[in-house]
């Protein structure tokens, strides 16, 4: 069994699943989620929430799947993306420290913009509340300028799964905050502030490493 977790494969698997999901962050995005979603029936909130999280889905997948263009199209190279990619997370990830929801995923603004409009789940619930810049660029640095076929599948499962968990999070809003209670949505975050803070090093030292200013061992 640890030698199972250790395969590369899987190691793959649990960092882009962790990444995408830390980022896209469904239960700090619960407050915030109410607030828009106003005093909505249940299946109203329902509707609502399939919205942003499909509108999520469209375009982690449409960054990921154009990743490679957009890579060559600007002359981008991978380290220069994995560090900068790496200086976003690790932002984002310190203000998830201080149990506070980065402003890049939405600001006050957006949030009472979005109280009063009819599309309110695809902006700005679906982007940038749960798609923001920090879970694009991530999607678009774990695929890399030359994605294989299985890399590709990997990026497609954890959006997927990440996708479908934020709808039944934001579906049970209310039970889900009464649940964890604000101190308990507070400690979530700052756990998954030191997890991103850890992944966000880990892509700047890659970047370093593929630019051979580093060295690294590299399972």
């Amino acid at each position: 069994m640890h030698n199972f977790f250790r395969t590369p494969s899987i190691q793959y698997f649990i960092v882009a699943l962790t990444s995408v999901f830390f980022l896209v962050d469904p239960f700090a995005a619960l407050p915030t989620f109410l607030v828009i979603a106003g005093d909505v029936d249940y299946e109203q909130r329902r509707r609502l929430a399939k919205k942003a999280c499909i509108t999520c889905f469209i375009v982690l997948t449409s960054f990921a799947l154009l990743g490679s263009l957009i890579f060559r199209f600007f002359g981008i190279t991978l380290p220069a993306f994995e560090i900068a990619g790496g200086i976003i997370l690790l932002l984002m990830g310190l203000e998830m420290l201080q149990a506070h929801r980065s402003g890049t995923h939405e600001t006050p603004g957006e949030t009472e913009e979005g109280m009063a409009k009819e599309d309110a789940g695809i902006i700005p619930l679906g982007i940038p509340m749960l798609a923001g810049p920090g879970a694009i660029s991530t999607v678009m640095v774990l695929m890399g300028p030359s994605p294989g076929w299985w890399r590709t599948l990997t990026i497609f499962i954890a959006i997927t799964i990440t996708s479908v968990a934020s709808f039944f999070i934001l579906s049970a809003a209310h039970r889900v905050r009464r649940f964890l209670g604000e101190t308990g949505i507070r400690i979530l975050m700052r756990l998954m502030g030191l997890l991103l803070t850890a992944i966000a090093v880990q892509f700047m030292v890659n970047g370093l490493a593929d630019l051979g200013v580093v060295q690294t061992m590299r399972q």
